[in-house]
């Protein structure tokens, strides 16, 4: 059950950078794709990373909402 859950989770993270437009502007590159995700993560870790987060967490957010509207 836990692998399960685990593999869904781990899908769904992926299906979020595909819906970021990330595959198609690097061309499928995982190693690009893997190097920015470690630049947000060292942003997230230095001065201001809890205010980025939420900078983040809000464009995310309408994000969603958006796509939420466009498929009524």
């Amino acid at each position: 059950m836990q692998r399960r859950e685990r593999t869904r989770h781990l899908i769904e993270l992926g299906g979020l950078v595909q819906k970021a437009g990330l595959v198609d502007l690097t061309d499928d590159d995982r190693a690009t794709i893997l190097g920015g995700l470690l630049d947000l993560a060292d942003k997230l870790q230095g001065d201001g990373g809890a205010n980025l987060a939420e900078v983040w967490r809000r464009r995310g957010k309408r994000a969603f909402e958006a796509e939420a509207v466009a498929a009524e």
